[in-house]
């Protein structure tokens, strides 16, 4: 809190003149039900400028002057034009509309800082995740029967991720005001035992990133190899300790953009401000990787394949609960990729796609010879297709259900060569598992004494099955592009669909302004 605001005294005395002050309060809450039932409720009484009421007025400017560390549109709630508004006050009338005035910044304050200055479904569509909205009225009850400041505090999500981005945040406006990191590397790879300015570069900005110790080191040593290695896994890159293309591309990143993305984390996490489950999965899209997490520790993680970049093949972002695994499954092709993928291959060649068979409205499969192609359209196409369970099926030998309206599952698949590449966006939106076999194990571990033989029992029959999980398991699927390690120290992954970027200019107008790199 700034020592302007902290001096700021605001006084009041109670007027007979409850009426008018009543009638004021009425008028300006009238637009809020919340507010406007509350004071109803209390007869018209103030919150904040009545007689003992400094200690609430105190709290809420102080919160209120903190709102920047949140990362928050601090133009909502400005406590100076409450102090100012204060300060102007003559009648009955001013002191009600002031005490509206710091009521509603309140439960702005409240809404914003408790799930997100956003409405993440008009940013982006494809984030269908439901923020867990407070109800206004039950904070405003909260607050006034409880102690103000022990109040606020509450409000945030009480995460330790979300305290390890507000702490990175502050050091990262700190780098951004002593004017960034230096000058960029100027080459395209560095490699074990390399020299010159380039070099020098690289070992400078790798003390500015605070992965090496000041060093005079003028050669690429042991030291830098290792300090390269560790950015390197920070980044989700290959930890191969060499300073290739996307190792200095990401190196040559500014404090400005990563802070950036560590407000937009800071937002992310707040709409997942929710009781995320003991066990859950965690699914984060740009680090490509899926992952059990037990009690806030890693239990298993194996590499994944998402959504390819197109618009209509990207993975949404939202969380529900996985109820069974199907083992040998059968491929219920999705009505988009039918008509818009194997209907124009049909009506060149019927043959086209022969593996995979064609059904009518009551279930039965219509031989190819029965199917004038060319009679159709996309819209007019009356059939369903689907792949029968085997090897080569799409899904692999096992999909993870957790039912849900966008036809999203994690699943096997044949095509094991994609998860060696650093980028791993190729699906229709599904989410594909490197290790499916270990998933499905370390799932039954929490019902079976013997998971792989409950797993491997059901796959030899070559049939579908259906295994329950006894207790359904929430499943967070996510989009970090900055997120703390164990380690504390923050990892960043690429926007790979550009949601960041839409979500940062949706905060920025907003009102959200940060430290400007002034290099």
């Amino acid at each position: 809190m700034s020592p302007a605001l902290a001096e700021t005294k605001i006084s009041f005395s109670i007027s007979k003149e409850v009426s008018a002050f009543g009638q004021s309060i009425a008028a300006a809450a009238s637009d809020d039900e919340a507010m406007a039932g509350f004071y109803r409720d209390t007869g018209y009484a103030p919150i904040w400028t009545g007689e003992g009421q400094e200690a609430r007025r105190s709290a809420l400017l102080s919160a209120l002057a903190g709102a920047r560390s949140h990362g928050l549109p601090t133009n909502r709630y400005d406590p100076t034009a409450l102090i100012a508004a204060s300060k102007a006050a003559r009648t009955e009338g001013d002191r009600g509309r002031l005490d509206v005035m710091m009521t509603r910044a309140l439960l702005d304050y409240a809404h914003d800082v408790q799930t997100g200055a956003l409405t993440p479904g008009k940013v982006i569509p494809l984030i269908k995740r439901e923020v867990p909205l407070r109800d206004r009225r039950a904070n405003l009850d909260a607050f006034v029967a409880g102690e103000p400041i022990a109040f606020l505090k509450t409000l945030p999500p009480r995460t330790h991720a979300y305290a390890q981005m507000m702490r990175a945040k502050f050091e990262l406006e700190q780098d951004v005001a002593a004017g960034g990191w230096g000058p960029k590397i100027a080459a395209t790879s560095l490699k074990p035992g390399a020299t010159g300015p380039a070099l020098i570069q690289l070992r400078d900005r790798l003390v500015a990133l605070r992965y090496l110790p000041r060093s005079v080191t003028a050669s690429y040593d042991g030291t830098i190899q290792k300090a390269v290695q560790a950015f390197q896994t920070d980044m989700g890159l290959e930890a191969d300790g060499v300073a290739g293309a996307s190792t200095i591309e990401q190196l040559n990143i500014g404090p400005q953009k990563r802070l950036e993305a560590v407000v937009v984390a800071m937002e992310r996490e707040r709409w997942m401000n929710i009781e995320r489950g003991p066990r859950h999965i965690w699914v984060n899209l740009t680090d490509f990787t899926a992952k059990i997490v037990d009690h806030g520790r890693v239990t298993f993680s194996t590499r994944s394949v998402i959504g390819a970049l197109g618009a209509d093949r990207q993975t949404p972002e939202f969380s529900d609960e996985m109820e069974y695994m199907a083992i040998n499954p059968t491929w219920n092709i999705p009505r988009s990729i039918t008509t818009k993928e194997y209907l124009p291959m049909m009506q060149r060649n019927p043959n086209a796609a022969g593996h995979l068979k064609i059904i009518d409205s009551r279930g039965r499969v219509v031989p190819r010879s029965a199917i004038n192609f060319a009679a159709y359209t996309a819209r007019t196409f009356p059939f369903a297709m689907k792949q029968p369970p085997s090897d080569a099926n799409a899904l692999g030998l096992v999909k993870f259900m957790f039912p849900n309206p966008y036809n999203i599952y994690l699943h096997d698949t044949p095509s094991k060569s994609l998860f060696a590449r650093e980028v791993r966006a190729f699906s229709h939106g599904c989410i594909r598992l490197g290790d499916p076999f270990d998933f499905a194990y370390a799932l039954l571990a929490a019902q079976s004494d013997d998971p792989v033989g409950l797993f491997t029992s059901h796959l030899n029959t070559g049939r579908e099955t259906n295994v329950k999980l006894d207790v359904p398991l929430p499943v967070h699927l996510v989009y970090f592009t900055a997120y703390p390690a164990a380690t504390g120290r923050i990892e960043y992954r690429r926007d790979i669909y550009d949601r960041d970027a839409a979500i940062f200019r949706a905060l920025t107008e907003a009102g959200v302004v940060l430290a400007q790199d002034q290099g």
